[in-house]
């Protein structure tokens, strides 16, 4: 680990192994700018796209997503969204202090006039709450990083009445929104997270405190992997045959997704490999039609066929 401590901080993130890991996070939104020479080249390294002064791409049209309703429930079991944002005039949660996470946590309190839900507070959680809401201690890379400091003083949770949509707030990031799904619907994911996230990006601009946005990168946050859409999206498939495929790591680079094992032998989560150079609908939609794919070649494969006239060109 590794810290250079001058008008910000940056902190080496783990082994930089895993998914969404890229070995670094920032201290406040200025890390970009004063260390861009640093962030810059890890950004392009790790989502694959040159950073340029053309503005990104943004779209929370979900409209604009093709499919994404019609997965084939036999094989996809459910699928998960989420969103990070950083807020304007707060450092990172890797490197605030415990008066910035209170004054975010009560920013988000005067929020349930806005939306319908509730706010719990992490340190009230019951024993139950928590395990329903998967509320783990603070991992090794958590306190490392920073992040974990005064646990769980100010950090939240905030969830929708109707169970669509959870908010974590001053975890690893300010606010991070997720819609959960046993339908693996990923259009009515996608809607969820835009319907919300553009409620709280007016609510926060009202505030004086929009969602911190660089001009070259998009939307910022702490990790250099969430730079600009901060969007994740995955699909829990189950699969027999194409893990084995000799072919399956060529499929998943020429698609531009990922896939690890879940928790189940047979259960993989499918998920987009990066979230910078892509609009938000164009990310999910190289998820949707990746699963897709991935289902019409499973299904090849248990009748003893070939998929290799499935495989895509190079995109």
């Amino acid at each position: 680990m590794v810290c250079v401590h001058q008008c910000v901080t940056f902190v080496l993130e783990g082994d930089g192994s895993g998914p969404g890991s890229v070995g670094c996070v920032a201290g406040d939104a200025q890390s970009y700018i004063l260390f861009c020479d640093f962030f810059d080249r890890i950004i392009e390294s790790y989502h694959g796209h040159r950073i340029s002064s053309q503005t990104p791409e943004s779209d929370f049209n979900y409209d604009n997503l093709k499919g994404g309703d019609d997965l084939d429930s036999s094989y996809a079991v459910r699928c998960e969204i989420s969103v990070v944002r950083a807020v304007e005039d707060f450092s990172f949660p890797t490197h605030c202090s415990r008066g910035e996470r209170r004054q975010e946590r009560y920013t988000l309190q005067r929020l349930e006039q806005e939306l319908s839900g509730g706010l719990l507070l992490l340190e009230e959680l019951s024993q139950e709450q928590q395990k329903e809401l998967n509320v783990n201690p603070p991992s090794s890379t958590q306190l490392r990083i920073g992040v974990a400091r005064d646990w769980p003083d100010a950090r939240a949770v905030w969830g929708s009445t109707d169970g669509s949509l959870v908010v974590w707030v001053n975890v690893d990031d300010h606010l991070k929104l997720v819609s959960k799904r046993d339908d693996a619907n990923i259009a009515e994911a996608l809607k969820c997270i835009c319907i919300n996230l553009l409620k709280l990006e007016v609510f926060y601009r009202e505030l004086r405190h929009p969602f911190i946005w660089k001009q070259q990168l998009g939307w910022v946050s702490s990790s250099p992997a969430d730079v600009g859409t901060g969007l994740r999206i995955s699909v829990h498939l189950k699969l027999q045959h194409l893990p084995r495929h000799r072919r399956l790591q060529d499929v998943l680079k020429r698609l531009r997704i990922c896939m690890d094992r879940a928790e189940s032998p047979a259960l993989y989560c499918v998920r987009n490999a990066a979230t910078f150079g892509l609009s938000e609908v164009v990310l999910t939609q190289l998820v949707v039609d990746g699963v897709k794919l991935l289902i019409a070649m499973e299904k090849r494969l248990e009748s003893n066929q070939d998929i290799d006239e499935l495989i895509p060109t190079q995109k």
